[in-house]
């Protein structure tokens, strides 16, 4: 008796069916074919073991487990579930109506209990699409993969629970896990970001940064030690409008295949925020892996959010030039010997760098670097990097007295020399009014950094004045085409906050004000 049973394969953020193929006829012995590795081969001892556990027998006779289609291999333990469930059907050991409708994941352990699998979200989008009654994960894996109307998701703990849901068991229905949630409900301003309230002074940055979340663009600050860099950048992710029900898809699925998302009912509903360290390597942060089984690295896992990289100048040079295909494509293509994968990569970058190697060159006479050290410093930020990066903002000390200032409002006292600064639910709500503006002009939640030439020679006509402006900015600072391109879209964000239907000179000029860095003696 043949029984076949469906189970899938994850490669990047997307799943394939894998059929798991069990036979049992007349003859002697156990095999397993279909280019399985050696962590599915290994399968069989934990499976047989399992099975045992729980007072089933291996039957004694010929099984063939076939894993197709067979010319793709398999890895991982995901199919220690189908494959022990096929045993069961094909020995007649139990009757199972339900085992062809559900696709089936788990890794199994002595005890037949099951454990947590990842891509379980790829893998229920998957059998949406093949039209499956069903899927069956693990529990700690069932609640991220709840997210698609029509299909039941079950969570089990162990084996027996599996046998109760295939056989129609009336106790099953305690394992479906309940899709009552709702994955854009979370607004800006989540726990755990910093309040653009807590931050005293900066208004220039706090500016830029405004812009960057209305337009998703990409934004660096130099500055001292000190000067608030960090708690600016953890303050753009409050500012974010909550994600568009495809953003939360592509995020979740991201980490879902990194098992990064287990236990975590339903899709993502906060945007991430990533913040690795200046000393991450290349396969961390692009991703890496071997063959198909490639895992995302940082800049995938910001997709939909903020990539913050601290101390931006002192990142390694392969690292740093590497985000300039991701930058730019919105995607990261890891390639290997036999197999190509595709990461999203859409994300916002907030890099921070100190202007030479002490830190306070232009802060009065604090600087001991020689004029060499400091050229050399900020020379590490490749010009292509730099075209990159719509917006750059030079951070200062915040001065004593706003700082006491702030200090006192916070604790209750008086104070009445500055007015209170704003919260992230107002800058919030500008920003969310832009996207609206571009979600109507684009049609997709698409935003103005995203536009091409194509889109910026519709979206973007410029008034004789402002052409007048940028031609004598481009020849005084010596820009580049893709700078020049950056800072139409940069005016085209100013101007939807601003409720412009057309680009302004003010626009124009407030944008090519965050180009400091293309001045060819910047230092």
């Amino acid at each position: 008796m043949i029984i076949n049973i469906s189970s899938a394969k994850t490669i990047g953020i997307d799943a394939i069916i894998v059929t798991v193929e069990v036979d049992v006829s007349a003859g002697i012995g156990i095999h397993l074919v279909g280019l399985a590795d050696a962590a599915v081969k290994e399968s069989l001892l934990r499976t047989v073991t399992a099975l045992q556990s729980v007072g089933f027998r291996i039957p004694g006779k010929k099984i063939v487990i076939n894993l197709a289609p067979a010319d793709m291999h398999k890895k991982g333990t995901g199919y220690d579930l189908p494959i022990a469930i096929g045993i069961i059907a094909a020995s007649g050991q139990m009757e199972l109506p339900e085992v062809e409708n559900y696709l089936m994941l788990g890794e199994l352990g002595l005890d037949a209990s099951l454990r947590p699998i990842t891509g379980a979200l790829s893998a229920a989008e998957m059998a949406k699409k093949e039209g499956l009654k069903g899927c069956i994960f693990p529990k700690e894996s069932a609640a991220e993969a709840v997210a698609f109307d029509g299909l039941e998701v079950y969570g089990a703990g162990n084996l027996i629970d599996v046998l109760k849901i295939l056989a129609n068991d009336p106790e099953a229905k305690d394992f479906l896990i309940k899709n009552d949630y709702n994955p854009l409900a979370d607004g800006p301003g989540e726990k755990g970001y910093m309040d653009f309230s807590q931050i005293y002074g900066q208004t220039v940055a706090k500016r830029g940064l405004e812009i960057a979340a209305a337009g998703g663009h990409n934004i660096i600050m130099i500055g001292a030690p000190g000067s608030g860099k960090t708690s600016l950048a953890k303050a753009l992710a409050g500012i974010l409008p909550p994600m568009e029900l495809e953003e939360a898809m592509i995020a979740s699925k991201i980490y879902s295949a990194a098992g990064k998302r287990s236990a975590k009912i339903g899709l993502m509903r906060q945007r991430p925020f990533r913040a690795p360290h200046y000393s991450a390597s290349l396969p961390a942060m692009v991703g890496g892996g071997a063959g198909d089984s490639i895992i995302p690295g940082e800049i995938s896992l910001a997709s939909g959010g903020v990539l913050f990289l601290d101390e931006f100048a002192q990142m390694p040079k392969s690292v740093m030039e590497a985000l300039r295909g991701p930058i730019e494509d919105r995607k990261v293509v890891i390639s290997r010997l036999h197999s190509k994968i595709v990461y999203p990569s859409s994300f916002i970058l907030v890099a921070a760098s100190n202007p030479c190697p002490c830190g306070y060159y232009g802060e009065k006479d604090r600087c001991t670097c020689t004029v060499g050290q400091r050229m050399n410093y900020l020379g590490r930020l490749s010009g292509p990097i730099m075209d990159r990066i719509d917006i750059q903002i030079w951070v200062h000390p915040v001065e004593t007295g706003a700082l006491l200032e702030g200090h006192r409002r916070a604790s209750g006292k008086k104070a009445a020399r500055i007015p209170a600064e704003e919260t992230s639910a107002a800058v919030a709500a500008r920003v969310i009014a832009a996207r609206e503006i571009q979600k109507r002009r684009f049609g997709t939640a698409m935003t103005n950094a995203e536009m091409d030439a194509r889109m910026m020679q519709k979206y973007c006509p410029l008034s004789d004045e402002c052409e007048q402006i940028l031609e004598r900015v481009i020849n005084k600072m010596g820009l580049s085409a893709r700078a020049f391109s950056r800072i139409i879209k940069l005016a085209r964000t100013i101007a939807d906050l601003d409720a412009s239907p057309d680009i302004q000179p003010p626009h124009i000029l407030e944008a090519v004000s965050f180009r400091f860095l293309d001045k060819r003696n910047p230092m």
